[in-house]
C-alpha cells in the first residue's frame, strides 16, 4: 500500500494557509471580540457551504450528477453545510457536532487528500476551501468564540453520527451508493490504513511475546512441590511428628 500522506508542495502549501486562516481568526477572535466576529463567521460560513454547492453544481454541468455520486451525504459534504449553520446560528449543538466531525474527520481529509483532479484545476480547489474551511470553522468557533463542547458532547456526537450513518445506509441501499463508505472502505489509503497495520504488527508481536512466556513458565510450572499449609508448635524436633510422612509427590524433588 503506498504511503497515505502527501507531501508534494502544493498540499503542504495548501495546509500552511488553512494553518495561517484558522490561527489569525482565533488569535484575533480571541484578542478582540467583537461584532466583526459574526461577519467572518458568516463569510467563512458561506465560503465552505458554498464550495460544497459549487461540487455539486460543476456535477450538473458536466452531466456527471446522479444520486449515487452526486448527493452531499459523505461527512465532509455534509459538514460543510453544518459549518455554515454552526457558523450562523453558533448553537452550540451543532459547534460540538462540527468539532468532532472536523477534528476526527475531516482533518483526516486534509492530510491524506482525495481531491479528484490535479492542481490547479477546479476539483482540487474546491476539495481543498471545503475540507479547509470545515476545519477552520470548527477552530474559529471552539478555540476563538468559546463555543466549546460541553459534558458529555462525545457521545451525543456519536449517537448522532450513528443515526445519521443509518439514513445514509437506507440511501446506499436504495442508489447503489457508497456514501460514508458502509460498504466498502476508500480505495484511497488513509491514515487509519496506517494506523491499522501498525495495530496488527503489535498484535503480532504480543501474540509472539505472550507464546514466549507460556513456553517459559510451563515447562517451570509442572512438578512443583505443594507445601501443605501446617501450623505448626513446640519445639523444631516435633514438627516432623506434626507434619506426619512425606508423600512420593511431596518428596520429589
Amino acid at each position: 500500500m503506498t504511503n497515505p500522506l502527501d507531501l508534494s508542495t502544493e498540499h503542504l502549501a495548501a495546509l500552511a494557509a488553512v494553518a495561517a486562516v484558522s490561527a489569525s481568526l482565533c488569535v484575533a477572535a480571541r484578542r478582540r471580540p467583537g461584532r466583526w466576529t459574526w461577519l467572518a463567521g458568516a463569510v467563512l460560513g458561506a465560503v465552505t457551504a458554498g464550495a460544497e454547492l459549487a461540487w455539486i453544481g460543476w456535477l450538473v454541468a458536466r452531466g456527471g450528477w446522479t444520486p449515487a455520486a452526486g448527493l452531499p451525504l459523505q461527512l465532509c459534504d455534509a459538514g460543510a453545510f453544518l459549518a455554515g449553520a454552526a457558523l450562523w446560528t453558533r448553537r452550540r449543538g451543532l459547534a460540538e457536532l462540527l468539532w468532532f466531525w472536523a477534528m476526527a474527520g475531516t482533518l483526516q481529509g486534509l492530510l491524506t487528500p482525495a481531491t479528484g483532479g490535479p492542481y490547479p484545476g477546479f476539483l482540487w480547489i474546491q476539495y481543498y476551501v471545503a475540507h479547509g474551511g470545515i476545519v477552520a470553522s470548527a477552530l474559529f468557533l471552539v478555540a476563538g468564540l468559546g463555543v466549546t463542547p460541553r459534558r458529555g458532547a462525545a457521545l451525543r456526537a456519536a449517537g448522532l453520527t450513528a443515526a445519521y450513518a443509518v439514513v445514509v445506509g437506507v440511501v446506499d441501499a436504495a442508489t447503489g451508493a457508497d456514501y460514508l463508505y458502509l460498504r466498502r472502505p476508500p480505495l484511497e489509503p488513509t491514515l487509519l490504513d496506517a494506523i491499522g497495520r501498525r495495530l496488527a504488527a503489535w498484535r503480532r508481536w504480543a501474540a509472539r511475546r505472550r507464546g514466549r512466556e507460556i513456553g517459559l513458565k510451563g515447562p517451570l510450572s509442572v512438578g512443583r512441590p505443594r507445601v501443605p499449609n501446617l501450623r505448626l508448635r513446640g519445639s523444631p524436633s516435633s514438627w516432623i511428628t506434626q507434619a506426619g510422612p512425606l508423600t512420593p509427590r511431596q518428596a520429589s524433588p
